[in-house]
């Protein structure tokens, strides 16, 4: 962790989303990034996930890693369903975090730009631009759906069963709660 966010000089915004999800969406990514190891396969890949065989490490030992010094720094949690749930409060919460006013025409326009279709669209934000050397457009698109819950089109039900216990285990002492679902919105 750098220097100056131990001694609460910056400030850092964690967006956190459903694990589930991230795996999905790593799975995807790993396909679409050359510097990356082609996954073989979903089953594969999600072995990898659930042992922190990808790059970057373990999804539970980054986010525990970081939520155990959200009070050594100046760090605001959010989680990307809060943002899809109510993403006009979720901006609220950020202008407030960073100590900026907007006015209720700044606050629409920050939302409207925000939204995943709108990102979808702006090519430094859907990398786009990304050299083939790096990316293989031709495998999918960096911003793929943004969904969530899209796990359940990919997970058996045993792999479902099987990350729960792990989560609920490697969690335990962690109070962020997750949407799984959009039906839990």
């Amino acid at each position: 962790m750098p220097s100056a966010l131990s001694q609460k000089k910056g400030k850092v915004i964690y967006v956190a989303r459903n694990p589930k999800d991230i795996l999905v969406s790593y799975f995807y990514f790993h396909k679409l990034a050359k510097m990356l190891e082609t996954p073989k396969d979903f089953d594969d890949f999600f072995e990898k996930f659930m042992r922190g065989d990808v790059f970057g490490c373990s999804w539970f030992e980054h986010v525990k890693t970081w939520y155990s010094h959200k009070d050594d720094m100046n760090m605001l949690f959010i989680t990307y369903e809060e943002m899809i749930q109510d993403l006009h409060s979720a901006v609220q919460r950020i202008a407030v975090f960073l100590e900026k006013e907007l006015n209720p025409e700044q606050l629409a326009n920050v939302v409207k730009h925000s939204t995943f279709n709108n990102m979808k669209m702006i090519p430094n934000a859907n990398y786009q631009h990304v050299p083939e050397y790096m990316f293989s457009h031709h495998e999918g698109t960096f911003m793929r759906k943004g969904t969530i819950g899209d796990w359940k089109h990919h997970f058996t039900v045993a792999q479902s069963e099987r990350f729960d216990q792990v989560f609920q285990r490697e969690m335990k002492d962690i109070p962020l709660r997750f949407i799984w679902a959009i039906q839990d919105i």
